[in-house]
């Protein structure tokens, strides 16, 4: 079996390969690359493998007139840049110390090894500069299949490094094929390590949070979060009753999946301290907590918010009480997104100024909303 695609085909990127080859080592795409263009989805990031050690890849680089960038040289990884395509070349490595949070390698020079380390077999799989798959570990077999499972003993893996865990759930809602189910052993595995989350930075827990719930169907993942305890660890108080109804009604209406909407969904204690978010993140998501459960009209959320928040809002109302959208709801917010206030300032000035200029323009902005904006400047003035 063999990839293609215009990734593995750019000219700039059989350049770097033959950097490597030409000095007699391999180039070995591994990872996300040779994964995604299996099952026909984008690849985004080119990682190759190779026996090379990073001070042999930067000296070739250098003859080569690639630029070199030694992003992770310590454990083995150079960037090299050509055509302006980055890409990571990582010396083969097996761990020879783990703590459950990072771990100490040393470079080897058998593609096993480098496999063996990996987190699951789908992502153990190789292929060379002509594309020609490499499949040490039975990985093509899962993913051709859909199924997420650790490599050799799951077990293992996770206390490698406990964000497996959370990877093993945030693949499964990407990559797995629901109606097979999850992996036994590999859940089996994760209720047995729930302790091992709290070594983990919430920077990287927050981040694997999102990736997951970005996915077009993330909600059998949360749920078997759910069921092994990893969600109460992640996200306490969190509650995933209404995220699959959000996620019928996201797909209904064509709205693209955003994670502060589905975590508003899921709800929790202290989420923006428990996955690190950003200010602008922790904001949007008390804005949409605050409004679901509020009875703002929806021509005044399109007003207030502007019609992608307002649309959030309803679908999230929508979702709690497991009920359609309503289309005059959207209709309103569309209304309420375009309306633009009538009264100015200098319409009430001289004769008003400071605090009482600015109660009565509040007023006037209020009824106007309530009137669903049709009422003139004229009319507006004139009332009471």
């Amino acid at each position: 079996m063999r990839v293609s695609g215009e990734w593995i085909e750019n000219e700039h990127t059989q350049k770097v390969c033959s950097v490597l080859t030409d000095a007699g080592f391999h180039a070995l795409f591994v990872g996300g690359c040779v994964r995604n263009a299996l099952i026909d989805m984008p690849v985004h990031d080119i990682d190759i493998a190779t026996e090379a050690r990073p001070e042999q890849v930067l000296i070739l680089a250098k003859t080569a007139k690639i630029r070199a960038i030694p992003t992770g040289i310590d454990h083995g990884t150079v960037t090299l840049v050509s055509g302006g395509i980055p890409h990571e070349i990582t010396t083969f490595r097996h761990d020879v110390e783990t703590d459950g949070r990072r771990a100490v390698v040393a470079f080897a020079d058998d593609i096993l090894d480098d496999a063996k380390r990996r987190d699951f077999t789908m992502n153990a799989l190789y292929a060379g500069p002509d594309g020609k798959v490499i499949d040490p570990l039975g990985g093509l077999d899962d993913l051709q299949n859909r199924r997420v499972r650790f490599i050799l003993d799951p077990a293992q893996r996770i206390r490698e490094d406990y964000l497996r865990i959370l990877r093993f759930f945030r693949f499964h809602a990407w990559y797995g094929d629901e109606s097979g189910g999850m992996d036994a052993e590999g859940l089996a595995a994760i209720a047995d390590n729930l302790d091992g989350l709290a070594q983990l930075s919430i920077e990287r827990v927050g981040s694997e949070i999102k990736k997951l719930l970005t996915a077009p169907d993330p909600a059998p993942a949360v749920a078997a979060m759910r069921a092994t305890g990893v969600l109460a660890r992640t996200l306490p108080g969190a509650d995933d009753r209404a995220l699959g109804p959000l996620i019928h009604l996201e797909h209904k209406h064509a709205t693209a999946p955003t994670p502060i909407r589905r975590l508003a969904a899921l709800g929790g204690h202290d989420v923006a301290q428990h996955l690190r978010l950003s200010r602008a993140e922790a904001t949007a998501l008390n804005l949409l907590r605050a409004e679901v459960a509020s009875t703002t009209a929806p021509h005044a959320l399109g007003y207030h918010y502007g019609q992608s928040t307002a649309l959030d809002i309803l679908l999230l109302r929508a979702a709690m009480l497991e009920m359609p959208l309503d289309d005059t709801a959207s209709d309103g917010v569309t209304l309420g997104a375009s309306a633009v206030f009538p009264v100015s300032a200098a319409d009430l000035m001289p004769d008003l100024q400071g605090p009482a200029l600015g109660k009565r323009l509040k007023r006037l902005e209020q009824r106007w909303i309530d009137a669903r904006f049709t009422l003139s400047c004229e009319q507006l003035l004139a009332s009471p």
